[in-house]
Formats: structure tokens, C-alpha cells, sequence
């Protein structure tokens, strides 16, 4: 199945909360489906409750990721019976059953010409324009999916959803300076939204890399302040402490084999000050969580990362 399209962040806790919810898929849809009955049964409108079908939206995109395209399908009709099969919603939602049913890629190609025909009709179809985007990123085609994305926002500007998706492409791409003003833009439209902030910070942590040593810091003290910031919003967000722990250690390592930059950039006491700081909270955080089971059952493979990074660096004197 193709990857979900402008979904920011993936991990075990979305997993859990998918498979919670595709395993209540027969409870739910018993509310809508006469035993043995395919037929779907819509509420009547005085007594429609418009979190239903928020709920069974969610539930489609839950049992389609979790394999139950069976119980996805009969959610799709539910939502086409009572909002039609035109209706945007269910057309992108009946091409991503498509999508995850499909078998081999000559039949999500196949998927992806119906997606161009449904946007030659009506070009601003912003949920096939996802879907389209998503399915172009599946089967490695990131310049096309760079020009839908622009396309997108053209007529959306303000989807930080876009934004971040586009800065995914580019710095797949290597392409960091276009990334990192994809994000800068989605934090005109989010500016308090920490995790961008943090994706902020994790971009120039690894322009670093392929720049020169003057570069290099400085691009290691941009990212450090977005790591910072996006903890002033979120102080227990785990990313923004793991990445403020990795970009403060890496950039004393570089002053100290450059004695030249120290005089130059932050001072060695302030760096020491942020990258004890963010140690103590990350062990804080890792001792809190693992001690939980519902946290550690959420936070699993995190807190695993962290642990390693804490393990096998250096303490502080």
C-alpha cells in the first residue's frame, strides 16, 4: 500500500492506536449494517451525529493499514451512501483502497493515471492531489511529486502539512537549503508548532555534515536553536531533547579540534550547560516511561534510541 500523504510523524504509538481501532471495526460497523446484510444503513438526518462519520474515516485509513480492506471498503460505502460517490472525501478514500489492494506496480500505475484523469476534470481536487502525491513518492518518482506539491500549494498555501511534505522530498534529495525553507514557510502558518521546530533543528543538523568546519558550526548553532525552541514549546518532547543532546555534543567536538572557532561561535560553558541539560531530562524522561507500561508500550522504540545515544556517549565530568 502506498505511504499516507502529508502524515508529519510516524511512530509505535500511531501503530497501537491503529490497531486498537481497526480491532473495533465489527463492533462499530454493526451500527450501520444489518446482520448479513451488505446493504448500508444510513441515520436519519435529524438524528445524525456528524462525529460518526469522522470516526468511520478514520476507521477506513485504520483497517486499510492494518490489512482489513474488507471492513475498509464497508466503512467507504457507508460514507459514499450518505455524502455520494463524487463527494471528494470518499473518491480519494476509494483510491486508497484501490492503492492497498492493488498488486504489483503496473496496478498502482494504473491507480495513478485514474488519479490524473479525476484531476483533469477538476484540478483542484485536494484530496486526489494527496493521494497522487503519496502514490508518486511510492514509486520513486520525487520530481513529480516536488511539482504536485507545488501545484498544491499554489492553490493551498497555507497547508504546513504541504510544506513539511515538500522539505521530506528535498532533503531526500539532498537538497537542504530548499528544504529548510519549506519548513521556515510552515512555521509562518504554525509558528508554535514544536515537532516543526524540531524538524527544523534536525535539517540543519544534517547539512552539517557536508559542509566545512566554519560552515558546519554554524549550521550546528541554527539547529540548536530550533531544537531549543521547540522545548520552550514542549518541554517533554523527546525528538527536540534527543536532537539538542546529539547537535550540542557534535559542536564542542568540532571547537575543540578547531581552537580558532571557540572564540568565534557559542561559548564551550553555554553548549556544556544545554547538552547536560538536555541529558538530565532525557534520563528523566527514559526512567519515567519505561517505569510506565501504557508509556513504554507507546513509546517503545524511542525510548530504546535514547537510551542507546545515552549509553554510548561520554558523561560529563
Amino acid at each position: 500500500m502506498a505511504q499516507s500523504t502529508l502524515r508529519y510523524e510516524h511512530n509505535s504509538s500511531n501503530l497501537i492506536t491503529i490497531s486498537r481501532l481497526s480491532q473495533q471495526a465489527p463492533r462499530i460497523l454493526e451500527n450501520y449494517f444489518s446482520i448479513g446484510d451488505t446493504t448500508p444503513i444510513v441515520p436519519f438526518p435529524n438524528r445524525e451525529n456528524p462525529g460518526d462519520y469522522d470516526i468511520l474515516e478514520q476507521l477506513a485509513f485504520s483497517c486499510l493499514q492494518s490489512g482489513d480492506d474488507r471492513s475498509a471498503l464497508r466503512c467507504i460505502d457507508i460514507l459514499a451512501s450518505r455524502f455520494g460517490s463524487s463527494n471528494n472525501k470518499v473518491t480519494a478514500l476509494r483510491g486508497l483502497h484501490e492503492e492497498a489492494t492493488a498488486e504489483g506496480r503496473p496496478e498502482l500505475v494504473k491507480c495513478l493515471h485514474e488519479y490524473e484523469v479525476i484531476l483533469s476534470d477538476d484540478p483542484v481536487n485536494l484530496p486526489i492531489l494527496k493521494r497522487r502525491i503519496a502514490l508518486l513518492r511510492y514509486l520513486s518518482r520525487p520530481v513529480e511529486a516536488i511539482t504536485g506539491l507545488i501545484k498544491l500549494l499554489d492553490a493551498v498555501p497555507t497547508d504546513a502539512e504541504a510544506w513539511c511534505e515538500l522539505a521530506d522530498i528535498y532533503q531526500s534529495l539532498g537538497m537542504c537549503p530548499q528544504a529548510i525553507f519549506s519548513l521556515e514557510e510552515a512555521l509562518l502558518i504554525v509558528p508554535n508548532a514544536w515537532n516543526v521546530h524540531s524538524r527544523l533543528g534536525e535539517v540543519f543538523y544534517s547539512c552539517s555534515s557536508s559542509s566545512d568546519a566554519g560552515n558546519a558550526c554554524h549550521l550546528l548553532r541554527r539547529s540548536i536553536q530550533y531544537f531549543c525552541r521547540s522545548i520552550e514549546l514542549c518541554g517533554d518532547y523527546l525528538r527536540g531533547l534527543y536532537g539538542l543532546f546529539m547537535a550540542t555534543l557534535l559542536l564542542l567536538e568540532k571547537m575543540s579540534e578547531e581552537s580558532t572557532m571557540t572564540a568565534k561561535f557559542t561559548t564551550t560553558g553555554t553548549l556544556e550547560a544545554l547538552n547536560t541539560y538536555a541529558r538530565r531530562r532525557l534520563e528523566g524522561i527514559v526512567a519515567r516511561r519505561s517505569s510506565d507500561h501504557s508509556s513504554w508500550e507507546h513509546n517503545q522504540a524511542e525510548l530504546i534510541a535514547v537510551k542507546e545515544l545515552l549509553d554510548r556517549s561520554d558523561r560529563p565530568q
